[in-house]
């Protein structure tokens, strides 16, 4: 038989296949959450890569890279906030642009920030779905390993604060620590932990011109941090 007429007699079967596919609801799915994220957030966050290569490329970003989402966030936590968003950046994606003299100390401009859109329950489930799916960096995480345990408050705060100086950018609560970087209390339970760790140990090898800085933190002191960050997630006092 010729390989013509081979394809021939193959080709009914493959486009069953493939229709098949098309119409499983995993597949329409995914397609769905994709086309979602492609018109409502595509014009805000970046959900394909690469990071910023330059400050002005990082200083001009209006909202945080999606690329690695499925490494980055919980999704339990994602259908929940984008049906109900609060803003985990307290002076916005770039704090110099939405900041004002205040009587001790710069504040928060609020009418320069405006607020993120919220979604339905299905479209958040499948705009939280299609995040899952967007892995950049799986071989910075399979590095990672941060076990089962704890910390006291008393010190996860030293560390976090006294020895690493995190609360200069930071806020540990929703009116205590830094506004120019992401509010770390619901951190635990909005982040990974294997992206914690492997964030606070290279920044920039996930976001290269960011100006996080690298401190060479030891891996005991990583894990000190990711257990404070889940500790803070589940409330209580500030110690």
């Amino acid at each position: 038989m010729s390989p013509n007429h081979l394809l021939l007699r193959l080709l009914p079967g493959l486009l069953a296949v493939i229709l098949a596919l098309a119409l499983s609801p995993a597949w329409a799915g995914e397609s769905a959450g994709m086309a979602l994220l492609e018109s409502r957030c595509a014009s805000c966050h970046n959900i394909s890569g690469p990071a910023p290569a330059t400050i002005h490329a990082l200083w001009a970003r209006k909202a945080p890279d999606l690329f690695y989402a499925g490494n980055k966030f919980r999704r339990t936590w994602l259908v929940s906030w984008l049906q109900h968003p609060v803003r985990i950046r307290p002076a916005g994606e770039f704090y110099a642009d939405h900041v004002k003299p205040g009587p001790e100390r710069d504040m928060v401009d609020e009418s320069t920030l405006a607020p993120h859109m919220a979604l339905g329950a299905a479209d958040a489930k499948l705009a939280a779905d299609a995040l899952m799916t967007l892995r950049a960096h799986d071989d910075l995480i399979a590095k990672e390993h941060v076990p089962a345990g704890s910390i006291s408050r008393s010190m996860g705060s030293l560390v976090f604060d006294k020895f690493l100086g995190c609360m200069a950018c930071h806020r540990v609560k929703p009116d205590f620590g830094g506004l120019s970087g992401p509010e770390l209390y619901t951190a635990g339970a909005r982040l990974k932990p294997a992206f914690m760790a492997s964030y606070i140990r290279s920044p920039q090898s996930w976001d290269p011109k960011i100006w996080m800085p690298n401190k060479h933190v030891s891996d005991t002191r990583i894990v000190q941090l990711v257990h404070y960050l889940q500790a803070l997630s589940k409330g209580g006092s500030h110690e």
